[in-house]
């Protein structure tokens, strides 16, 4: 393995596409924007809800603005398909708002990965719920989900 690799690398298996998703979910879940950026190519390109993101950097920017305004964040991503070099998933995450609203949100991603294993295409769609407080799923301490916590199958999401 190199520096410019991130394993596993494509084409994928059903094993190694679950890995590569939990991998995503974990470095989610720190809410560390530099870490994060480190597993796209450095012109990767996003489409994130109606928002078009290009390159390292800005995705850096986003990833700042968004965890500014999700408080409380906790991702889970769950394998939805894969084949070759693509890999979707579905996710939810919930968050608290600076009035300390809490809203899950759903979406699916689809990706596209570099031979090193880098992600050079992700493409969202999100969609935001409301939730009360006692309708929260997610309830570990911020930073990767433990490794015996449910999956959203599991979790009816």
């Amino acid at each position: 393995m190199t520096a410019s690799e991130r394993p596993p690398l494509p084409p994928f298996t059903e094993e190694t596409a679950i890995q590569k998703t939990r991998m995503a979910e974990n470095a989610w879940n720190t809410q560390d924007p530099e870490k994060v950026s480190l597993a796209y190519t450095k012109d990767c390109t996003w489409r994130n809800r109606s928002e078009f993101i290009s390159g390292r950097e800005n995705i850096v920017t986003f990833l700042k603005r968004k965890w500014a305004r999700e408080r409380e964040y906790r991702l889970i991503k769950e394998l939805w398909a894969f084949k070759d070099n693509r890999i979707a998933v579905r996710f939810a995450y919930e968050w608290q708002d600076e009035y300390g609203c809490w809203f899950r949100s759903y979406g699916n991603e689809n990706w596209e990965f570099a031979a090193n294993g880098l992600m050079q295409r992700r493409i969202a769609s999100i969609n935001d719920l409301p939730i009360n407080e006692s309708q929260r799923k997610f309830h570990w301490l911020q930073g990767p989900r433990p490794v015996d916590y449910r999956e959203l199958s599991e979790l009816d999401l």
